[in-house]
């Protein structure tokens, strides 16, 4: 059973930086896709960032060039950088993990985390 455990987070101040880390363990398939979603109160959740096999990464247009995500392949982790962060960057923010299991796209979530932005 794969688990992913979210650390980082929190309060910021506008045009401040955080990072979100997100262990995996238990993953015995291919794995692919690692990405961090955000869901914000009352709207639908989103994906911020993932990298997807063979290693493309593809940003939502709304953190592009602020946010930077990144994996550790021995550690099974990833994460994200968040720089310039802006009162819209409040949201949950979730870890994902998709692998094929027997045929299957199976996708994995995170505990979730909490950034607010705000002066």
């Amino acid at each position: 059973q794969v688990q992913l455990v979210q650390s980082g987070g929190g309060l910021a101040q506008p045009g401040a930086s955080l990072t979100l880390s997100c262990a995996a363990s238990g993953s015995r398939f291919r794995i692919t896709t690692l990405g961090w979603y955000r869901q914000a109160a009352g709207k639908q959740r989103e994906m911020v960032a993932k990298i997807v096999t063979g290693e493309q990464i593809i940003y939502n247009d709304s953190v592009k060039g602020r946010f930077t995500i990144s994996k550790d392949v021995a550690k099974t982790a990833i994460y994200l950088q968040m720089n310039d962060l802006k009162p819209e960057d409040t949201a949950v923010y979730y870890c994902n993990l998709d692998q094929q299991e027997g045929g299957q796209l199976i996708v994995y979530w995170g505990q979730g985390t909490q950034v607010t932005v705000s002066a």
